[in-house]
């Protein structure tokens, strides 16, 4: 075990969410998250349709550490249908849930694009169900070797 770095977890509440038309989808899942007081938590699923979609890919030849200009801002007015989402919440600096999301959408001709989620707006709806995971010590800090925010576990340097 010389690569990886990990905390053993255990499974807390499940959450199925429905969150309606025009309503900002990553903010939603970040104010539902402090309303139930999620601390961690997984997405298991999301579908749904989106509009104004706003993500980043990793530009093709980046190396690391990763900077700006190496991550390509995409903007896709939509609307899109939402395939899903992946991703994790925790804690960010001041003890904010800070989410870490990719998405998945199809565009009406079926190609499927996506990346690392900025925001999203809800076209017809979205339903999410989110899972919360029982964990001390891990929260999300930047990253200087990669040059982005990554899972950081106490009593490693970031």
């Amino acid at each position: 075990m010389d690569s990886f770095s990990y905390r053993e977890c255990r499974d807390g509440r499940r959450f199925i969410l429905r969150i309606p038309p025009g309503s900002l989808l990553v903010r939603q899942i970040v104010l539902f998250a402090e309303h139930v007081e999620l601390k961690h938590g997984v997405m298991i699923s999301a579908i749904g349709s989106v509009r104004n979609v706003t993500f980043s890919d990793i530009q093709a030849g980046a190396h690391l550490p990763i900077t700006e200009p190496r991550m390509p801002v995409h903007s896709i007015e939509g609307p899109l249908d939402l395939i899903g989402i992946e991703g994790n919440l925790v804690p960010g600096p001041g003890g904010r849930p800070d989410p870490h999301l990719h998405i998945f959408g199809s565009r009406s001709s079926g190609e499927v694009v996506g990346g690392h989620l900025f925001e999203a707006e809800v076209f017809a709806t979205c339903e999410v169900v989110l899972s919360e995971y029982i964990v001390e010590g891990v929260e999300r800090q930047r990253s200087e070797a990669g040059g982005i925010d990554t899972l950081y576990f106490e009593g490693e340097q970031p």
